[in-house]
């Protein structure tokens, strides 16, 4: 996966999404072989030459100024994260030096963060969807089945993507679990734009294609979406039903933290409650996981 055909598949995919009477572009009835808007339509739409817009969509040109990249967003009715995630994959396409992403650990601040969280149910997630630590009732909460210590090791840590797609448990723990499908795809899409050359993450993408045919036909989708905050359902085996807020707090660059929250006197909250007491009582000295070098 090289960032011209990423950058090529992208804007054929979601050209192909468009239709005509989306934007106001007339067909007077005919017949048209390609779904969507024809290239030299969409390049009418961006005030650019259709053979620019072509060689760009073929991976022949890749100078594309940042005004011209606007443009075609506006023409394809991109929204803040799919503008961005084109100007990602534009600058991915352009030849560069092959450097590997620096290895992702949990660092001393997002650990005190992650003490601090004690009562809420928090998890940190690399780029790669890994889970590099949780709290005592961030692992109930999402992953109670596996084992509490499993993001201590690295060739073991859980992997959230992985989870949503290939583990059972995690798929019933969503009652709408395509929405939350969705955003994990839509994601991992920033995400690829972002690293090119991540190695690890192609390998990831590869398994989940293989191994999904729900994973493999979102990914052809080309939908991006930042996974910043969303509401979930969650059908929790101990405690039963609950809705709760899924945040990720960002600490810059790095890794950041999933939290699970719920409105005060909610059942919700009294459902968590209910999941502390449960895992309180269930192992009382065990400490929270957590992890310092990767």
């Amino acid at each position: 996966m090289n960032g011209k055909s990423q950058l090529g598949d992208f804007l054929q995919t979601r050209r192909s999404q468009l239709r005509p009477d989306e934007v106001g572009v007339p067909t007077y009835g005919e017949r048209r072989r390609v779904p969507g808007l024809r290239r030299e339509e969409l390049a009418l739409l961006a005030g650019v030459s259709a053979s620019y817009y072509t060689r760009l969509e073929q991976g022949h040109s890749l100078n594309a100024s940042p005004e011209v990249l606007d443009a075609i967003a506006r023409a394809l009715r991109l929204d803040g994260s799919e503008r961005r995630h084109l100007h990602d994959l534009a600058r991915s396409a352009k030849p560069r030096s092959r450097r590997r992403p620096a290895p992702e650990r949990l660092t001393e601040p997002t650990a005190q963060l992650l003490d601090a969280l004690g009562n809420v149910p928090a998890i940190v997630i690399g780029r790669r969807s890994d889970v590099l630590a949780w709290n005592r009732l961030g692992h109930a909460l999402f992953a109670g089945h596996l084992d509490p210590g499993a993001p201590d090791v690295p060739a073991e840590r859980p992997n959230m993507a992985r989870l949503v797609f290939l583990d059972a448990h995690t798929r019933d723990l969503y009652a709408d679990w395509p929405s939350k499908a969705g955003a994990v795809v839509g994601n991992l899409r920033l995400v690829a734009g972002k690293y090119p050359q991540d190695a690890a993450l192609h390998t990831l993408l590869g398994e989940l294609s293989a191994k999904s045919v729900d994973f493999a036909s979102m990914w052809a989708d080309h939908r991006v979406k930042a996974c910043a905050v969303a509401d979930y359902e969650m059908r929790h085996p101990l405690v039963g039903s609950l809705t709760v807020m899924q945040q990720t707090l960002s600490q810059g660059p790095g890794p950041g933290v999933v939290v699970a929250t719920t409105a005060a006197g909610s059942p919700a909250r009294a459902a968590l409650d209910l999941l502390a007491q449960a895992i309180t009582q269930a192992a009382p000295a065990r400490s929270d996981s957590r992890l310092s070098t990767g």
